[in-house]
């Protein structure tokens, strides 16, 4: 009752004290590899693990204002409010942050005065596709850190941030997830910025890369493994009858330890991790694996390309389909021209092997309402799996896009 909280505002609040493992929330995961997840996390967990990440990752200060724009929907919004565990104000954007123009931020972080900018790697991927110049138009001086998360920033994103935001700024990548409300890696001050990389492993996370043979690799890719408990993991799923969802949604593959589900390298001489996307959606193409960030990160640099995704499908027969869907800008309609240019784009900046089968335009590409692709979801519509066990259109930030999916599937 609305009315219950504006008669109790100025009554003294009333702190009830809980065990470690109190739940404190239910968060729903994206909906990025199917149904989403209901998870439970702990009070304990969560204060412990943002606690951390705000004072020795991000760096936030006593009265410093922090920033990260988000939906209610989005995890993200849970962890900005841990920012004032420091001392910090949180600042918060009600509305489309595209709205009236792409500029819609920087142009409230100068008025704001904010001096940690948080945001989204499509969003600093579409701004540099629209070659947004903030430092041109505002005033950006108190801003110290930029950081982005939910998909991987690609190197070119990383010179663009710094050559048209802000030159002398820290660009904080991280990347984590819902079902930890945090990171699993991400930035710190006292690392070196590389282009394409995030700076390290979280304190207190056991993260390693796993190879086929269930052995620890560098310089290779691999799948993101966490060996040992960290503060935040959750502490059951919502109606999990004997925790069945959640062990197989972790501990199936490597029992006893967390299988995140997202290829990742790390850099021996840096120390530095690159992710290359959900190693559920990853590509494999005569039996290399391929990210694919990869196929983005070519496809990004083709003008007329607004947006793509990309799958591939084992098929009834063993062979493997790997189409290309692109949506195109404006009014541009896809040519044979355009594909040319992606394919020989992908064979220059990487192999033969990454040319797509097919590449098809359409209307729209399918993201949750948080912002990331719906590979996974879209791989298995089109490998006909039964649609109400594929896809959670609640989560869809755009369900319509799905329609072309569904009937594409009739195709193959």
């Amino acid at each position: 009752d609305i009315n219950f909280v504006f008669n109790s505002a100025s009554q003294d609040l009333i702190f009830e004290p809980v065990e470690f493992n109190h739940p404190i929330w239910v968060l729903y995961s994206s909906g990025t590899t199917g149904l989403p997840k209901a998870i439970v996390h702990s009070h304990g967990g969560i204060l412990l693990e943002h606690y951390k990440y705000m004072a020795f990752h991000n760096d936030v200060h006593k009265e410093e204002k922090y920033f990260w724009f988000s939906t209610t929907g989005w995890m993200m919004w849970n962890f900005v409010q841990s920012a004032l565990l420091t001392g910090a104000s949180i600042v918060l954007y009600d509305g489309c942050p595209t709205y009236p123009d792409f500029e819609a931020l920087w142009a409230f972080s100068d008025k704001v005065g904010v001096n940690h900018f948080g945001t989204s790697a499509p969003y600093l991927v579409a701004s540099m596709k629209r070659n947004i110049q903030p430092k041109k138009k505002y005033d950006l001086s108190s801003i110290r850190s930029i950081s982005s998360t939910g998909a991987p920033l690609p190197y070119e994103a990383f010179e663009y941030v710094y050559k048209n935001i802000k030159q002398d700024v820290w660009l904080c990548s991280m990347a984590g997830g819902t079902d930890v409300c945090t990171a699993f890696i991400g930035g710190t001050p006292y690392y070196a910025v590389n282009a394409g990389e995030i700076q390290c492993r979280a304190l207190g996370v056991s993260l390693y890369a796993y190879d086929d043979n269930e052995q620890r690799v560098e310089d290779e890719l691999g799948e993101m493994v966490i060996d040992k408990p960290m503060p935040s993991m959750p502490i059951y799923f919502w109606n999990d009858d004997g925790n069945k969802r959640y062990k197989a949604s972790y501990f199936e593959h490597y029992p006893g330890k967390w299988r995140h589900g997202d290829f990742i390298e790390i850099n021996s001489k840096t120390n530095g991790l690159v992710i290359y996307g959900r190693s559920d959606a990853t590509l494999n193409r005569h039996g290399i694996r391929i990210g694919t960030s990869e196929i983005y990160r070519a496809v990004n640099k083709i003008k007329e390309i607004e947006d793509s995704l990309i799958v591939n499908l084992e098929l009834d027969d063993g062979k493997h389909y790997m189409p290309l869907f692109v949506k195109m800008k404006g009014d541009l309609k896809l040519s044979e021209e355009v594909k040319t240019k992606v394919n020989q784009q992908l064979k220059t900046e990487y192999t033969p092997r990454h040319v797509p089968d097919d590449i098809i335009e359409v209307v729209d590409i399918p993201y949750t309402i948080s912002g990331k692709k719906m590979e996974a979801p879209v791989k298995k519509i089109l490998l006909k799996m039964p649609l109400e066990k594929s896809i959670n259109f609640d989560s869809m930030r755009n369900p319509e896009s799905v329609d072309y999916f569904i009937e594409f599937a009739k195709s193959i």
